[in-house]
């Protein structure tokens, strides 16, 4: 998988990690299971002060952990001291909630000699969590907090690119108290990942990343018996009333696109927008993205990142050049973008039509793509025209009919003035090949549970 940390910004190779060994994953698998076997058996308040200790040391050496972030996959500083926050406050909402959610169920039964019954949540064992290199933090807590919170625990294969970042979560853990093989980091290869599916302690496996790696891991999970939740691509519809506040609208889409150097799976992908303001949303927009200055990720004067890689950068450019092949217009927006650093100009695709194969792509960069639409309906339905459904948002000055609006369009997450909304109590997921099931919340607490019932019945009751 080639571990390494790259510098984004100057492509200095920092420093190199080894593949781990077929050795290193059995070991982590049989260590894992005995500390799944005590763990499980660990009250609630345990296991909430080890979370509690682990947000608190985040929020202590927030800087420190912000600077990985930002030296290994090019993250604004800012907005990576803001993913460290973001992490702390996740572990904390399971902190509070999670007994409380996981308590058992009493049920309403239809006839009394059904008996006493009751759903109880029974953690299940190790889960294995493949994440991606977008969020190094965010999206291990996101899987950590509710899993350990559940009485389940976590083998990690983060993305080659974060091998840092990934240790150094390891080790928040460890130093927050949590028991060894709670929660490992291995450097697993692919062939290892199909190797830690098949291991008779493991019983799931939730990805985040790209649809490619999701199907194969998916089918491997299915192949094994296993249970998977897929969090995949997105290519949000951030749809354009024309009643919408267009100075703050535009604040709003210039945001949503370019935050965390546009590679976010949720950010506003496709702006369509009404044609009775088209023409000045796409004026105003020009000029929100001309102002953005690209640099130096550590410097606070810079508010656009470079790409985590030179060959991702390298792939929004061609995804580029093969839109405009086949008829868009590409109009590339503001300063030159330095030439070292793996940084790609910020570009507006129009006339991009749906014989266009670039219609239905995630690009994962500043590329906007921005569609005129003759009225709501047409909007609503370029919308839905895609084959992801992850987020997407609604900017209207009538709410209430923002909120009507909302209800047509098919994904799993949908805002109304605002482009999106990444928190520890708002759940997270999508449909289509965006995926499958749901993080955070009550809903990700459970994914991995055994929703099992117990009935207690009258021995003398009637067959």
């Amino acid at each position: 998988m080639a571990y390494a940390t790259t510098n984004p910004y100057t492509a200095e190779v920092v420093k190199t990690f080894a593949d781990a060994t077929d050795e290193q994953v059995q070991h982590a698998l049989e260590t894992g299971h005995s500390a799944f076997l005590a763990w499980k058996e660990t009250p609630f308040a345990t296991r909430g002060e080890i979370l509690q200790k682990a947000a608190d040391l985040l929020r202590k050496n927030c800087d420190q952990y912000a600077q990985l972030l930002t030296l290994e996959m090019g993250k604004l500083l800012s907005e990576a001291k803001g993913e460290v926050e973001l992490s702390a406050q996740i572990i904390e909402y399971y902190v509070h909630n999670a007994e409380r959610l996981l308590a058992p169920r009493n049920l309403e039964v239809a006839d009394p000699s059904e008996g006493k019954a009751m759903i109880v949540n029974d953690p299940l064992g190790i889960i294995l969590a493949i994440e991606p290199w977008n969020f190094p933090f965010y999206q291990i807590a996101r899987i950590l907090a509710p899993q350990l919170s559940a009485g389940n625990v976590v083998i990690l294969k983060h993305a080659s690119n974060v091998p840092q970042c990934a240790a150094a979560f390891e080790q928040l853990m460890r130093d927050a108290g949590l028991p060894d093989g709670c929660f490992t980091n291995l450097y697993a290869t692919r062939s290892q990942i199909e190797m830690i599916l098949n291991s008779k302690y493991v019983q799931g496996v939730a990805l985040t990343g790209s649809e490619a790696a999701g199907a194969q891991v998916a089918a491997t999970a299915a192949k094994a018996l296993k249970k998977s939740t897929m969090e995949l691509g997105g290519a949000d519809a951030f749809v354009v009333l024309k009643d919408a506040d267009l100075a703050k609208t535009v604040k709003w889409a210039v945001f949503g696109r370019h935050w965390n150097g546009g590679q976010v799976c949720v950010s506003s992908k496709r702006m369509i927008v009404v044609a009775d303001v088209y023409d000045e949303f796409l004026r105003q927009y020009q000029q929100g993205v001309s102002e953005l200055k690209a640099g130096d990720p550590m410097d606070s004067a810079t508010t656009l990142a470079p790409l985590s890689s030179q060959g991702a950068a390298d792939d929004v450019k061609e995804q580029i050049r093969q839109a405009v092949s086949h008829g868009a217009t590409a109009t590339e927006i503001g300063p030159e973008v330095p030439q070292h650093g793996a940084f790609v100009q910020p570009t507006i695709l129009t006339n991009v039509t749906s014989d266009n194969p670039a219609y239905y792509w995630e690009f994962f960069g500043p590329v906007s793509m921005i569609i005129k639409a003759k009225d709501e309906a047409q909007a609503i339905a370029i919308a839905n025209d895609s084959p992801f459904g992850l987020g997407g948002s609604v900017f209207t000055q009538n709410e209430a009919h923002g909120l009507e609006v909302a209800k047509q369009i098919s994904t799993g997450m949908v805002f109304v003035n605002h482009p999106t909304m990444v928190k520890a109590d708002l759940p997270f997921g999508g449909v289509r090949r965006s995926g499958y099931g749901r993080e955070l919340l009550d809903l990700g607490l459970k994914e991995f549970v055994n929703h099992k019932l117990i009935d207690v019945v009258d021995i003398d009751a009637p067959f």
